[in-house]
């Protein structure tokens, strides 16, 4: 891939210093990473001369600084971490599940980001593992990888998991691996509700901690009924989760992960132009059809942008909950890889009809009744003779 034309160091080079004087809201940790963006593969971090085997040709080569949040520094460690996973991939389709919090959350979460992320994850992992759980759901133990992302095509805040999970789970005496009964795996209306409940509920008690900080415009809500109100006004807005078709083979699999995992706000592949004082880039506009469209702001606008997508120092933002989480995860994909086996092997009993809706006998010769679709009152008089006539 060629040289972008503009990276996000050169912003940081021509309007960094003006930048940091007009925020005096920046935290040590954000002004560590512009630090290391804008020294990223320049001679202040020191480098090493590469010479051509053949003709002896020298070059120098400055080192990286190897920040998460670099837009330069990601590759290399997207490709060590897809290759650790690819030998925790099973044999089944994989799903790809998505829980938002509302914006209206959006100035407690600038204000709060490391208590207010963690329960973005707890609170998703918790609702997913508790309706799989469910036997009127799927009744199984499940396992999935969530990824956090701060952040929207236009580089506002928009917070959200991304979570990658095996179609199916463990059942409670596992003794077999239980496949989804659903299109979608586990229903998303019930995902939102379990997930939002779940959500203020971590809110409240934080709350109740004296956990939470309150500036600015949102100084009123250290008011316990003012609080107390806010989260209660939660309950009207919409608390999007989003469940993508299952797709292919593990291999899909990591490229599909290759997508999202050591990803920053905004790649330098995606800015277009920068005159010194604004700066063009390009985006998805999701809601209007994914279109691709152009946006030009006020450099210190795009930094104000981008800064606010920097985690709290040693935040953790790729989690694995379930039957996948560190202490028990080798043992128990060891044991569906042989659930999965045994099934292969076993006499297929059609998961397609089963999932097809049978769940009755002939009563003539005992065969399998396939419920078929729904028919109104008029199909079914067109369809069928009266039950008297013969």
């Amino acid at each position: 891939m060629s040289r972008p034309a503009v990276e996000v160091a050169d912003l940081l080079h021509k309007q960094g210093d003006r930048f940091i004087d007009q925020s005096p809201w920046l935290n040590f940790q954000q002004l560590s990473v512009l630090r290391a963006i804008a020294r990223c593969r320049t001679a202040a971090l020191g480098g090493h001369i590469d010479q051509c085997s053949q003709c002896g040709h020298q070059a120098i080569s400055y080192n990286s600084c190897r920040n998460r949040h670099c837009p330069k520094c990601q590759a290399q460690a997207r490709q060590r971490w897809l290759a650790a996973r690819e030998k925790e991939l099973l044999e089944v389709p994989y799903f790809h599940v998505v829980f938002t919090l509302p914006q209206q959350l959006n100035p407690l979460c600038l204000r709060n980001a490391r208590i207010l992320y963690d329960l973005l994850f707890r609170a998703s992992a918790e609702a997913m593992l508790e309706v799989a759980a469910n036997p009127k759901r799927l009744g199984a133990q499940i396992g999935f990888l969530s990824i956090l992302h701060t952040w929207g095509q236009n580089l506002l805040l928009h917070p959200h998991i991304h979570c990658v999970v095996p179609a199916g789970g463990l059942s409670a005496d596992r003794k077999s691996w239980i496949r989804p009964r659903y299109a979608f795996f586990l229903p998303v209306d019930v995902l939102s509700s379990v997930f939002r409940a779940k959500f203020a509920h971590g809110l409240r008690k934080a709350f109740a901690k004296r956990t939470l900080t309150f500036t600015g415009s949102i100084a009123q809500l250290a008011k316990p009924k003012r609080f107390a109100a806010f989260v209660d006004s939660l309950f009207g807005k919409p608390w999007v989760v989003y469940a993508k078709p299952a797709f292919g083979a593990p291999t899909q699999v990591l490229r599909y992960l290759g997508r999202y995992t050591h990803r920053v706000a905004i790649s330098n592949h995606r800015l277009l132009a920068f005159d010194g004082e604004r700066v063009t880039f390009r985006w998805r506009d999701y809601a209007h059809g994914n279109k691709q469209r152009k946006m030009t702001l006020e450099a210190t606008e795009f930094l104000r942008r981008f800064t606010q997508h920097i985690l709290p120092r040693g935040f953790v933002r790729i989690r694995q909950f379930g039957i996948l989480t560190n202490p028990r995860r080798s043992a128990l994909l060891a044991l569906a890889r042989r659930l999965l086996t045994a099934a292969m092997k076993a006499p297929e009993t059609c998961l397609t009809d089963t999932a097809n809706g049978s769940t009755w006998q002939c009563p003539h010769c005992n065969g399998e009744m396939r419920i078929g679709p729904n028919l109104s009152a008029s199909q079914l008089e067109s369809r069928c003779r009266p039950l008297d006539s013969s």
